[in-house]
């Protein structure tokens, strides 16, 4: 089967198509036929080699979340899942094939009103904001902040902050043009990157969603009100400095908290449940999915190119038939 790996840790160029004996699931996994494969910033991450440290190596396949066809089950899996629609999470990769090989315990059967493309572009993002939320204690009535909310986690976490009754929605992004696309979606205020360029905006937050890190991370504690909490959900701009907590303890008297997030610590049974629910929102038309393009999968580096570029606004979606 056609599948992409990453050949060279680096540039998008280091992608390519290769040919991959057909996967096999064993006990408790499902075989996918893959009908649409959602394109992730940690992608992007395994790509640079920047995780090559945590046992990434070259000739990866990328991709941890697919929506398909169960085409086989191993043993101990129940076999009335063949042929169903289904939405899975195959891990840290694998997913950026033809077929993909995912534990069924993560499936979540799609119904008709859930798209291949919908589903992982809602699927991982939306449970990282509505978890990563939860982490930050956010509370009905709290102002949020979401920084580089242009991406799937940042748009779902718009989105399900003003679901669940913010006072207010801040965002931080890169044009006039996302800002106004980020208030369609519910945002209240508008930001550069750095978190200026709104005079209406609050002085402050309960809660800030962080997907960006890098550099810039410790400038934004400034913008907590007292008892304010940030949580990193993503790091699309590399990790934080190494003193990045200095400014926290500078402003000691506000009792603020920083804290890290990864769906990796919420029980799979939660994420099933709390992801089919997002399912059911979308299908209702209480969320919206929002796609930036679909890509065929041979396009894959194409698409990892585009990200780089800062070009894309919600999730690029890979299909092996090129079509959505």
């Amino acid at each position: 089967m056609k599948a992409v790996a990453v050949q060279a840790f680096g540039s998008p160029e280091g992608l390519a198509v290769v040919d991959v004996v057909d996967p096999s699931p064993a006990e408790g996994q499902v075989l996918i036929t893959t009908e649409a494969i959602g394109v992730g910033g940690v992608d992007a991450v395994i790509r640079s080699g920047a995780l090559a440290a945590y046992g990434f190596s070259e000739g990866h396949i990328l991709g941890g979340e697919i929506a398909g066809t169960v085409a086989a089950v191993g043993e101990g899996v129940d076999p009335s899942w063949i042929g169903q629609r289904v939405w899975a999470f195959t891990g840290v990769g694998g997913g950026y094939a033809e077929q993909a090989i995912a534990s069924a315990e993560t499936l979540i059967p799609l119904a008709a009103t859930v798209s291949a493309v919908d589903a992982v572009t809602l699927g991982s993002s939306g449970a990282v904001a509505h978890f990563g939320l939860r982490h930050a204690r956010f509370a009905p009535g709290e102002s949020v902040l979401v920084r580089g909310a242009a991406g799937g986690i940042g748009i779902m976490a718009v989105q399900l902050a003003v679901r669940g009754g913010a006072g207010a929605v801040a965002v931080t992004t890169s044009s006039p043009e996302r800002g106004d696309r980020l208030r369609k979606l519910g945002a209240t205020h508008v930001l550069d990157r750095t978190g200026e360029g709104d005079k209406d905006a609050p002085t402050g937050y309960d809660v800030i969603i962080d997907i960006v890190a890098g550099t810039a991370l410790p400038s934004f504690f400034a913008k907590l009100n007292p008892n304010g909490r940030m949580v990193a959900v993503g790091a699309v701009a590399g990790e934080p400095p190494a003193d990045f907590a200095t400014e926290m303890f500078a402003a000691f008297q506000k009792s603020l908290s920083f804290a890290t997030f990864s769906a990796n610590t919420v029980p799979v049974s939660d994420r099933r449940a709390v992801t089919a629910e997002l399912f059911a929102a979308a299908s209702r038309g209480e969320l919206e999915t929002v796609v930036h393009e679909v890509l065929p999968l041979e396009q894959a580096a194409l698409a990892h190119q585009k990200m780089a570029a800062g070009e894309v606004f919600g999730r690029i979606v890979l299909t092996p038939s090129a079509t959505g």
